[in-house]
């Protein structure tokens, strides 16, 4: 046995995508990162070991414009080019490879920490070391650094380390959550083994294994889904332990749970139930996923309110917008359904000071053990989320190592810094503006050619489809930049009538949904089948924003709507009715499924100035308050070109892009759904930066077939210039170019 010791600016324990993402953000930030994870892969619970789908705030579609940037938006592209088909192995080593490309991070596969060297009274403890087994290699590893980041999940270190945390389900009095229980208890949701299925061609037995359930008596034949077709994920529901201890009765739940997926597939292919002879079981979990365990308690402690009401925080990092999903604690036995969603309007913060011990000065937190009351840990709690947390926790720790602070005092005096840091990264963060002084960009004046500048869709020859308003409203949200007069739609009418209108906010950047209504009124339709109908809307905001425009529902008036694009940030809705009827403000009420790829035919007056090339030097990256980014129309075989020009010349060595790759498509690494392209057709695809100097303009990087959203080009050597352009020939297939940011450093 080899005894060795690992010094590092930052020790993250735990290889989950909250781990992974931690470790890359710290390493990127230049700290030296030792990551630890005590299985032979990482990913954690989409790992190939377990194989769930990564799912996050866009809640497969229920939240607009909400899927994740920076390090967990990475993964989604990468992915998405490699492993269209959702191959659980390959997914493994998309992630792994994101992490080798990182000569800062020392990764330790197959080492389990389970001892904690920490110092200190209750209230103020510190971590010196950790130590952990390496099977196979036979080596006690002891790690040491000025900052830990517990990504176990489980949250063994921190509970080592002596960190306050909680268990179970908090008191309704609490924090003044209506999910919450009256009375606490120790119930928490429970763990998952999954099954994967395949068509073997020709007749398969199947001889159950002595450990099979007979599921006939429980139940789950009754009230849970069953089908040859399901797959994987589509057996969240086999769901036991929560009236347990996820830890203690670890092998206890596993064994149980194998006795039911044995007795599901057994049902399957003996009840004589199903058409199932030629279908055989191709893999069975072995490990079971765990959804919740302790979650320690930081400076805030996320609640029901704070996700509902959106509440806004001067230190986010990050945010979120899976719905509260709470399961019953008996799972698949369990009487009630399987699980129950609560919706706010839209995305909600998470703050750093949930990311960090309140009693562990050098440890931060992010994962599932993040400081969330249960019931917000109901939300936060999805495996993309969890990166997010990650990215920022790791930025967060490698600030506070190279500054000599605490967690606490980055929260407290450099949260500036922190957040600054994250949006150049592209993270996952919105509402905080763009302040790096370092980017000569923000000193520079930007002009570009042919910009977008009205909101319209145009009638097209081919390819019309009708939106009956006689199933439901319909509303499209606009940005009001600088102002809304009006907004003419193209309509069939089978009988001539009046047709309701409003115009409605969406509160804040954060929704994409009518939730306050400013104004409405109604509009005459003629008798004539095929006309137009103008909406006087008359909105003139104190600051850009999004509205929605609603017509309400009417059976003898439809849209007429065509295939492709609108303008990026103009979004057509239909009401449905809410699964949930609590509150006033369902977002799963209004689906933007239906009208995915497709828009209404419209125009709007006047003209906008939504993607004015100064969205791309001052705008925040991604849709808030509008669709924050630079788009110019790219006519086939010419260029669209955004230019900064400073009134001095400046030393250029570095230039950031962050390119638009449709937030609003809801990727997932596995197989929930399938995503057509490969590659995102928003994405910018082909370009080159050029800057002027004394010789005249000089190409400093060229770039073909792009695939990524953020690209970062150093000069081989910085340059005097006054003037810098960025010039794109060609996208990946949406007919405008743009770019969320384009920055300059020396």
């Amino acid at each position: 046995m080899n005894r060795v010791t690992c010094r590092s600016d930052v020790t993250v324990v735990g290889g989950g995508l909250a781990g992974v993402a931690a470790a890359i953000a710290a390493a990127r930030s230049g700290a030296t990162v030792a990551l630890v994870n005590n299985r032979p892969v990482l990913g954690g619970n989409s790992s190939s070991e377990i194989r769930v789908w990564v799912v996050g705030a866009t809640a497969h579609g229920a939240q607009k414009y909400a899927r994740e940037t920076g390090i967990m938006g990475e993964l989604f592209l990468e992915n998405q080019w490699r492993n269209p088909e959702g191959n659980p192995v390959l997914w493994d080593h998309v992630v792994l490879d994101l992490v080798r490309a990182e000569p800062n991070i020392a990764l330790y596969l197959n080492t389990d920490v389970r001892e904690v060297d920490a110092v200190g009274e209750e209230r103020q403890r510190t971590i010196r070391s950790v130590r952990g087994w390496q099977m196979g290699s036979e080596r006690l590893i002891t790690f040491e650094s000025p900052v830990f980041i517990d990504c176990s999940g489980d949250g063994l270190v921190g509970a080592l380390a002596g960190a306050r945390f909680a268990k179970g389900r908090e008191p309704r009095e609490s924090f003044g959550e209506s999910l919450a229980p009256v009375v606490a208890d120790d119930n928490m949701l429970g763990s998952t083994i999954l099954l994967y299925t395949k068509d073997a061609g020709e007749p398969v037995v199947f001889v159950a294994p002595d450990s099979a359930r007979d599921i006939e008596p429980t139940g789950i034949p009754v009230r849970r889904q069953i089908d040859t077709a399901m797959n994987g994920c589509d057996y969240w529901w086999i769901e036991w332990g929560g009236e347990l201890d996820a830890v203690d009765d670890n092998e206890s739940i596993r064994d149980e749970l194998w006795g039911v997926v044995f007795g599901i597939w057994d049902h399957i292919k003996n009840s004589g139930e199903f058409d199932a002879d030629t279908l055989t079981l191709e893999w069975v979990g072995t490990i079971p996923g765990k959804r919740e365990y302790r979650r320690f308690l930081g400076d805030h402690v996320l609640t029901e309110g704070d996700i509902l009401d959106q509440t806004r925080f001067p230190d986010v990092v990050g945010f979120g917008g899976w719905s509260i999903d709470l399961h019953p604690a008996g799972g698949m036995y369990a009487e009630d359904g399987p699980s129950a969603h609560l919706f706010g309007p839209g995305l909600y913060e998470i703050p750093f000071r949930s990311l960090y011990s309140v009693n562990v000065d050098n440890m931060l937190m992010a994962g599932r053990d993040i400081s969330a009351s249960h019931v917000a840990f109901g939300s936060t709690r999805v495996m993309a989320t969890c990166a997010v947390l990650g990215e920022a926790a790791g930025a967060g720790a490698a600030l506070a190592a190279r500054l000599g602070v605490s967690p606490r005092e980055v929260a407290n005096r450099h949260i500036d810094e922190l957040q600054q840091h994250l949006l150049r990264s592209d993270a996952s963060i919105l509402g905080v503006a763009r302040d790096d002084p370092a980017d000569l960009a923000r000193t520079a004046t930007a002009s570009a050619t042919r910009v977008v500048d009205l909101l319209a869709v145009p009638r097209s020859p081919s390819g019309e489809q009708l939106v009956s308003l006689a199933e439901g409203d319909f509303g499209l949200v606009l940005p009001a930049d600088p102002r809304l007069d009006s907004v003419t739609f193209e309509v069939v009418a089978t009988a001539p009538g009046t047709l309701s209108w409003e115009l409605w906010s969406t509160r804040n950047g954060l929704n994409h949904i009518p939730v306050d209504r400013i104004v409405g009124g109604s509009v005459g339709v003629s008798g004539e089948p095929r006309q137009s109908i103008d909406i006087p809307t008359g909105y003139s905001p104190e600051r850009p924003c999004s509205v929605v425009l609603v017509l309400r529902a009417h059976p003898s008036v439809s849209l007429v709507s065509v295939a492709g694009p609108a303008p990026y940030g103009v979004m057509g809705l239909l009401r449905r009715d809410p699964k949930l009827a609590h509150g006033t403000a369902q977002s799963n009420a209004w689906s933007a499924f239906e009208l995915r790829r497709r828009c209404v035919v419209f125009s709007a007056r006047p003209a906008t100035e939504a993607y004015s090339p100064s969205q791309a030097i001052r705008g925040g990256q991604r849709p808030f308050d509008g669709p924050d980014l630079w788009a110019s129309v790219l006519p086939a075989g010419e260029a669209a070109v955004l230019e900064l020009a400073w009134l001095a010349p400046v030393r250029a060595g570095r230039v950031e892009l962050v390119f638009n790759d449709d937030v609003d498509e809801d990727l997932i690494n596995l197989h929930h759904h399938r995503t057509p392209e490969r590659v995102l057709p928003t994405l910018v695809r082909d370009y080159h930066v050029e800057c002027r100097t004394a010789e005249g303009w000089v190409t400093m990087t060229t770039v073909t077939d792009n695939r990524r959203r953020r690209r970062v080009h150093l000069f081989d050597e910085p340059v005097e210039t006054d003037r810098l352009r960025l010039v794109v020939t060609a996208t990946n297939g949406h007919p405008h170019a743009m770019v969320g940011a384009l920055r300059v450093f020396a």
